[in-house]
């Protein structure tokens, strides 16, 4: 698909030192590096496409058209050296200039939103990546603790079941009294001594064990 564009451009040339005859007896010089321009012109504008033309192409475009025209001269013997091609402007037609306007507008807009996510996207994914790693990090600390203490337990329990092995009734009987201490350490108490006799009517502080079993609040 050909574009339409309206290009301006430059040619500078000189005869060719090499062969100053061809310039002097083969063609009508003028008239044919002009057409010879334009030609090489058209062909390297319809390739291209329009929205590059008019902004990362056009360096691109000079060059391209400069060895297609030094081909088609050499090609007729025209004895003519191109120096440089040089474009003034490319333009979009007059009719559909304000079509191009609009998508230069969108191009750039989709240019800038593109830039606003990879933004947002180098902000986010760094934290996610640091949230991600503290998580490890917590997580690795938890194993080990655990693992630690598991080993301990496992550890006293052997060295338990060492000393019972030694002397188990003892032993037994030293669990039994940590473990009496550990439930009822922090628990009121009331002693009754069984073997007091006969006629010794205990003691029981009724009252003051309800006021401290009676909940904060509680009706009076």
């Amino acid at each position: 698909m050909r574009n339409i564009a309206d290009v301006k451009f430059r040619v500078i040339w000189k005869i060719d030192d090499q062969k100053p005859e061809d310039y002097a007896f083969n063609i009508s010089i003028r008239g044919t590096v002009k057409a010879v321009a334009e030609s090489a012109m058209r062909e390297i504008v319809g390739r291209s496409q329009i929205q590059k033309l008019l902004t990362a192409e056009r360096k691109v475009i000079e060059p391209q058209s400069q060895e297609l025209m030094q081909r088609v001269l050499d090609g007729y013997r025209a004895g003519v050296k191109i120096m440089q091609v040089q474009l003034l402007s490319v333009d979009p037609p007059a009719s559909v200039i304000s079509a191009f306007r609009d998508v230069t507008a969108a191009q750039q807009d989709r240019d800038r939103l593109k830039n606003e996510a990879e933004g947002y996207a180098n902000k986010v994914v760094p934290e996610a990546r640091g949230q991600a790693a503290r998580i490890l990090q917590e997580a690795e600390a938890y194993r080990e603790q655990t693992v630690a203490e598991s080993k301990g337990q496992a550890s006293r329990f052997t060295q338990v079941y060492e000393q019972y092995k030694k002397a188990p009734q003892v032993t037994r009987e030293r669990i039994y009294l940590e473990t009496m201490e550990r439930v009822f350490g922090a628990v009121d108490k009331v002693i009754i001594d069984k073997g007091a006799g006969q006629g010794v009517v205990p003691y029981l502080p009724l009252g003051e064990i309800s006021k401290a079993g009676a909940p904060a609040g509680g009706a009076k």
